[in-house]
């Protein structure tokens, strides 16, 4: 009996034990349960993967007719090369058929690819208890294995990466495996010329537009920057974020800011402030915060609420000049964070 854990099934696919049998990747991650089969179906392909005879079947449409998983598995290929079967979405239709093949699969592998299998599922059961078969769990990726990703692709691709930017991209992505891989193609893909990453290019082509954007209105706000802020709302915007939202979440930025003010005017430093906080900001926002606090006054805090919340009523009453509101808004308190 093989049942590996899910933490094995890397190192298993970098060299699997068996050449024929039956292969059972499964789990709720569909993106990493894809890939499993994939790179399992290239070891298994050999050193010529074009030469190898591969036979794809979805699970429905062996569902009506399973011997067909038998027949593909026991006929001998006309040109030779590795017989492979991958099915996709299997389910317990294929216990009966892959019976017939546990102890005598002909020479061929099968790659079967499925959801989440709970440990009785007879197909799990069939393959765990079978001499010539090994079932591979995957499951969502956690914040260590995710980061032993990017680490790996950006290192094989010889990409040298700022300190923020394995941190920056576990933020902004899920652990769907798929979801994962796509976007760090895509990261190797833009520094293949120049070798290097910053936080600001995974920003740029991995985030959100209009979710990144805000964090970068909020600070450029504070922080009196009109080029940047004019540059974020821009982002926001065009990625059809709502100019209330905006407005409503700059009068919580700065309601936090005047609260967090009241305790440096008691005696405490903005750093340490910020370094109290739960949750904690992110990393990269800790500069910009602190500069916003040594920035604003408390008094300066309150007008800034009081002109958001004549903003907020001036939007809703006048829903067709939000963005107009905003705007204007924006820009007279980041003017007035430049002129302290």
């Amino acid at each position: 009996m093989t049942a590996l854990k899910a933490h094995e099934v890397a190192r298993y696919l970098a060299r699997p034990d068996l050449s024929e049998g039956i292969f059972l990747a499964y789990g709720p991650d569909g993106g990493l349960v894809r890939e499993t089969a994939q790179r399992l179906i290239r070891h298994l392909s050999g050193d010529d993967p074009g030469a190898a005879n591969i036979t794809v079947f979805d699970g429905p449409e062996l569902v009506a007719d399973p011997s067909l998983l038998v027949l593909e598995a026991r006929s001998v290929s006309l040109f030779g090369g590795k017989r492979i079967i991958r099915v996709r979405n299997a389910g317990k239709a294929l216990v009966m058929p892959l019976t017939e093949l546990r102890d005598d699969p002909g020479g061929a592998a099968i790659v079967l690819e499925a959801d989440n299998l709970p440990p009785r599922d007879a197909l799990r059961a069939l393959v765990e208890a079978a001499k010539l078969g090994r079932a591979l769990p995957c499951y969502p990726d956690t914040d260590e294995t995710l980061a032993a990703l990017m680490r790996d692709t950006f290192n094989q691709a010889g990409i040298r990466t700022d300190a923020d930017v394995i941190p920056t991209l576990r933020d902004i992505l899920g652990n769907d495996r798929e979801v994962t891989r796509r976007e760090l193609e895509k990261l190797v893909l833009y520094a293949a010329a120049g070798k290097a990453l910053t936080r600001e290019d995974v920003l740029l082509l991995c985030a959100d537009n209009g979710a990144l954007a805000i964090d970068a209105i909020l600070d450029a706000t504070g922080g009196g920057h009109a080029e940047k802020l004019e540059q974020a709302l821009n982002r926001a915007l065009a990625a059809s974020v709502n100019p209330q939202q905006l407005l409503a979440m700059l009068t919580g930025h700065f309601a936090n800011l005047r609260r967090w003010r009241t305790e440096v005017d008691g005696g405490r430093t903005p750093r340490a402030v910020l370094d109290g906080l739960r949750p904690k900001p992110h990393f990269s926002r800790i500069n910009a915060l602190e500069q916003q606090l040594r920035l604003w006054s408390d008094a300066a805090l309150a007008t800034a609420s009081e002109r958001l919340l004549q903003a907020t009523s001036d939007s809703r009453r006048r829903p067709a000049l939000a963005e107009t509101v905003l705007r204007r808004t924006t820009l007279a308190l980041c003017m007035l964070a430049a002129t302290h």
